[in-house]
């Protein structure tokens, strides 16, 4: 069972950058499922409904969301009754919506696909994401050896331990929410494909997606700067993880990474 999972989609030009290389990464690696984090596909910041259908009509088989979860206020609705978008399983209480599900792929393969938030560096106050974790795979198990997680998170540490504790539990873990792609992709011991950080999939001339003189102006007066979204040449990363359904045990995780170039400037 082959997974092909796109990191965070930012902006506009993320969602031209699926929408139009989606197809080619199909013929070329030939997934049988297309999952996705979307939570900064609607201007750099949230989700729509209308965004998540779109993706949905382009073949992605489930989106994963993270901090800016809510930052569409429209989301909270639809996402009660949409189970292939799903939050981070440990808000507190009851949040809106699901943080785990059950979904299938060809011939009816069914797998579990589970989101958490880190807590280093987090701004809300969350549950801890291991046990949360722990009595998610439970219940999934029961159905599907195959499990997919997102763990949207700051610190490196964080998602590699995250990693290491569900080596053997989980056929892939994934990080997001840092845009930056790493290059630790590995299958580990137990039968977990990893990766630290799935990278970005929106406007690369940029920083992690916003207009870089903006980010700029902030760093160098530390005033109040509102970001926006930029635009330009576009990048697409993820990984792509091949599982065995029996089992449940990654076989396979290979980084994919497509750029558009930087135009030159006037007289080069």
């Amino acid at each position: 069972m082959r997974f092909l999972f796109i990191g965070d989609i930012v902006a506009k030009a993320g969602r031209q950058a699926v929408f139009e290389w989606l197809p080619e990464l199909r013929r070329q690696y030939r997934p049988d499922v297309v999952l996705a984090n979307g939570e900064n596909a609607a201007g750099g910041s949230g989700l729509t409904p209308d965004i998540a259908e779109e993706f949905f009509q382009a073949g992605i088989a489930g989106l994963t969301l993270g901090n800016h979860a809510w930052d569409k206020k429209e989301i909270i609705p639809y996402i009660d009754g949409e189970k292939r978008l799903i939050r981070p399983l440990n808000y507190p209480g009851h949040a809106p919506g699901l943080g785990w599900t059950i979904l299938e792929g060809p011939g009816g393969q069914k797998f579990g696909l589970v989101n958490v938030m880190g807590r280093v560096f987090a701004g809300p106050q969350l549950d801890d994401p291991f046990r949360a974790l722990d009595a998610a795979l439970e219940e999934i198990h029961h159905v599907t050896p195959v499990v997919v997680v997102d763990v949207h998170g700051e610190a490196t540490s964080e998602k590699i331990a995250m990693g290491w504790y569900l080596d053997g539990r989980a056929s892939l873990v994934v990080g997001t929410h840092t845009h930056v792609q790493t290059a630790d992709e590995v299958v580990l011991p137990g039968g977990t494909a990893y990766i630290t950080d799935l990278g970005m999939t929106g406007p690369w001339d940029s920083v992690i997606g916003v207009r870089k003189e903006l980010v700029l102006e902030k760093f160098l007066t530390q005033m109040p700067v509102r970001f926006e979204s930029a635009k330009g040449p576009r990048i697409l990363c993820g990984v792509v993880t091949d599982v065995d359904p029996e089992t449940g045990r990654a076989v396979s995780i290979e980084r994919v990474l497509r750029r558009e170039p930087i135009p030159p400037v006037d007289g080069e």
